[in-house]
């Protein structure tokens, strides 16, 4: 039986063309980001069952690559439930990995602490167009900072990569959680059907104003709650500055900071930023992960028709390690999408060196041989990347693969100098 020679669905072999793209992103990222002060740190891609599935994850725990113990640890015929069978899995996000570091190595680290990660991440997810199984994640996060600095900073460290890489006319998209509990208190709604609220209020953008009338009334909800909940969403359509609309009409159920801190993030990024984008306040922004506790924000780009990133705050996470809760404040680039974009438009990459292949026929005497690997290495003194390769018999066709590598120069060799 032949072996396969297909990847594992869902997941994907990378050729050099985007091999080389790929690098040159992670560079301008990471290059990006220190200038805003955040430190690399790495974690293990796997970590304790307990830790992936302690309902901080929202959707993402049902996606869970769950890993058997080892050993004699497993023993399948006495085991009685999947905890005589599992203690780790793949992380299927960077943010539990990084609260987990952080609980174990605060003492160690700077405060606040300005971290920034990349690495992959697995999820037995539907595969489709820019999702995948197995992909690279690129995340900050700021631990330590309460005020919305923190949120700023983020903003503008991800949104200035991004221009850095030619994106423009994009949007952030920015809400905060405690608006959203807020209008579905105002509403009528009990607290223990917010969540149930959310998902169907996520649905707007596809669904519209309507379908979310139409699914919430399916769903039991009363009609009067339904009305008053929408109704805000109707004014808000009307109204001049919509925050300030929306913080009016709910009044007491809206704690008094959200609106001027929300309010500050957007003056601040929209008087400092150096990309091209357009910040908005969007009052159907949820993120479906549970864990965040305040602002939250995403990243939408027309030609993708969805989401290319996010992040919120999530002030409660460290404390389920420790004891004590600690503010923190992320987000996270959708690194295999914009991948996917720069690919489809033909991304060329901004101060890549000269390269230039060197062709050498089969059979070049050796004397020749280290004459030319000498003038190979004066070039790539001089800052050019060379390739030393033997000559196909097909040399055109070699030459077509070469320059779909980016080899704009070519010096071909003989052991027949004449020839």
């Amino acid at each position: 039986m032949a072996l396969s020679k297909k990847p594992v669905t869902g997941m994907k072999d990378i050729l050099p063309e985007e091999m080389q793209i790929r690098d040159y992103v992670i560079g301008v990222i990471k290059e990006t980001y220190r200038e805003f002060g955040f430190t690399s740190i790495e974690t293990p891609c796997v970590e304790n069952i307990e830790n992936l599935s302690s309902k901080q994850g929202g959707e993402n725990e049902k996606l869970i690559f769950k890993i058997l113990k080892r050993g004699e640890k497993l023993n399948l015929e006495t085991a009685e439930s999947e905890k005589d069978l599992v203690d780790g899995g793949l992380r299927y996000d960077l943010t539990v990995p990084l609260v987990r570091f952080y609980a174990a190595h605060a003492n160690e680290l700077p405060s606040p602490f300005k971290a920034l990660q990349m690495g992959n991440v697995w999820r037995a997810d539907r595969p489709q167009r820019g999702r995948y199984r197995q992909f690279m994640q690129c995340d900050i996060d700021i631990l330590g900072e309460p005020s919305n600095l923190a949120e700023i900073e983020l903003i503008l460290a991800t949104t200035t990569t991004l221009g850095r890489l030619g994106f423009k006319n994009f949007q952030i998209r920015i809400n905060e959680r405690r608006i959203l509990k807020a209008m579905a208190a105002y509403s009528g709604f009990d607290e223990e059907a917010y969540d149930s609220v959310f998902i169907t209020l996520d649905k707007m953008d596809k669904i519209g104003l309507g379908g979310v009338e139409a699914e919430l009334l399916v769903n039991g909800f009363a009609k009067e709650s339904v009305d008053k909940y929408l109704g805000l969403f109707r004014g808000m359509e009307e109204a001049e500055n919509s925050l300030a609309y929306l913080a009016d009409e709910l009044g007491s159920f809206l704690e008094d900071d959200v609106k001027s801190s929300l309010q500050e993030i957007m003056d601040s990024v929209q008087t400092t930023k150096s990309a091209d984008f357009e910040l908005v306040f969007d009052p159907t922004l949820v993120r479906g992960m549970s864990y965040y506790t305040g602002t939250i924000f995403e990243i939408a780009m027309p030609e993708f028709g969805g989401s290319c990133g996010g992040g919120g705050r999530y002030d409660k996470m460290v404390g389920r390690f420790t004891g004590n809760d600690v503010p923190a404040c992320g987000f996270s680039i959708g690194f295999e999408r914009i991948i996917l974009l720069l690919m489809e438009n033909g991304f060329q990459m901004e101060g890549q060196p000269e390269k230039v292949a060197y062709l050498l026929e089969k059979g070049l005497p050796g004397e020749e041989l280290c004459r030319v690997i000498a003038k190979a290495q004066e070039e790539r003194k001089e800052g050019r990347q060379v390739l030393v390769v033997r000559m196909n018999k097909n040399k055109k066709f070699q030459k077509e693969q070469l320059t779909k590598e980016g080899y704009t120069s070519f010096r071909e060799f003989y052991k027949n100098p004449l020839k």
